[in-house]
């Protein structure tokens, strides 16, 4: 089972709590959590793209770095991990894309990746007058099938004359072209999302369900596979989970309450209200799950409190789920969570028993505190 860490490119990581660790992004700290990641054997790191934030008291999301950037950094500064930046396609040409990813291939020999998102929360792009209005909903896979064709073509060929509905190439070249096959991530959870996934990426990134429920995103897996069926192609799952650890399951708890009960409720006000403005994707996008109100604290994304026994055992369960390659993890404490999951965790998981690394005691200064 592969296991990735969701870099925190933005303010206070997933969690929209007075409560919760306060800090801001920058460059030292993603890359001192994905250097100690890489140190663990984490298979890969993911950043997000954000373009404007949630607000609220903890400003939740207001400082956000670049995706593309922060990723060719981190790069330079590892050398074996995978990493992963996030298009913003509604603001980013694929020709500009292509290129980007062909330099970070560059950059990285050949361990770079795409993670290409449609764009959903309309202020990101009102604010620079780029919001196409709220038809899009109903067009965006439409729109990303033909942004991930040119992908494909620039990288494939060096060349596109792509014609289509939202995009004509015309003699559209792309030198060098990646090293590497260049593996394609997108987030589809509803069945348009699904089908898109099942057709043009490599992995589908989905959220996780619930509090100490490691198997309840299963069936996520079973919808992708009929789409798979038809398509007659593989794509494996990257689930999304937090985890929340402590000594005993007691102290972890506490911990989860203690979130809970600094809820920043302007922010999370704001992303389901902003959430629910989709009508046309469904109940079940990646979306609406954060903006549902089961467990807004951390988008309600799966979360996995526990002492590590506890979190070690939860995340074996995940590996046993038919379709799944990968875990992409968060922490309330990044610093300290990567520390504990390398040190406390993953010794006792069976999924990662083939990881050999040197435990050492962990002597690097706390980020997240120096910058709370």
């Amino acid at each position: 089972m592969k296991i990735g860490i969701f870099s925190p490119i933005g303010n206070n990581g997933w969690l929209l709590s007075e409560n919760a660790p306060q800090y801001k992004p920058s460059f030292e700290l993603n890359k001192q959590i994905v250097q100690r990641a890489e140190h663990y054997g984490f298979d890969f790191a993911l950043s997000m793209i954000k373009l404007r934030g949630f607000g609220g008291k903890t400003e939740f999301w207001d400082y956000n770095l670049e995706s593309f950037t922060l990723m060719a950094g981190l790069a330079a500064v590892t050398s074996k991990i995978q990493i992963y930046a996030t298009a913003a396609t509604l603001v980013m040409p694929p020709a500009i894309v292509a290129r980007m990813a062909s330099t970070i291939d560059s950059i990285s020999n050949g361990r770079f990746g795409l993670n290409v998102v449609t764009g959903w929360q309309a202020p990101e792009y009102t604010q620079m007058n780029m919001w196409p209005g709220d038809e899009y909903f109903g067009k965006r896979y439409e729109y990303l099938s033909e942004y991930v064709e040119i992908l494909r073509e620039l990288w494939a060929t060096g060349k596109s004359d792509f014609k289509g509905e939202f995009f004509q190439m015309e003699d559209c070249q792309v030198k060098p072209r990646p090293q590497a096959d260049m593996k394609i991530i997108c987030a589809g959870q509803s069945d348009s999302g699904l089908a898109f996934s099942a057709k043009y990426a490599d992995y589908n990134f989905v959220f996780g369900k619930g509090l100490n429920t490691p198997t309840a995103y299963a069936e996520i897996n079973d919808r992708l596979k009929v789409h798979t069926d038809q398509t007659g192609r593989n794509v494996q799952t990257y689930v999304l989970f937090m985890v929340i650890a402590a000594q005993t399951d007691e102290e972890a708890m506490a911990k989860w309450q203690h979130y809970n009960d600094g809820a920043d409720l302007e922010a999370i006000n704001w992303l389901m209200n902003q959430g629910n403005k989709d009508k046309t994707s469904g109940s079940d996008t990646n979306i609406r799950q954060m903006a549902s109100s089961v467990s807004p604290v951390n988008i309600n994304m799966g979360t996995l409190v526990g002492s590590y026994e506890k979190v070690a055992e939860m995340l074996d369960e995940i590996s046993t789920i038919e379709g799944t390659e990968g875990i992409l993890l968060t922490f309330d404490d990044f610093v300290q969570g990567v520390e504990d999951f390398g040190q406390r965790i993953q010794p006792l998981m069976a999924c990662r028993k083939h990881i050999e690394i040197e435990i050492e005691p962990s002597s690097s200064l706390n980020i997240l505190e120096k910058t709370a």
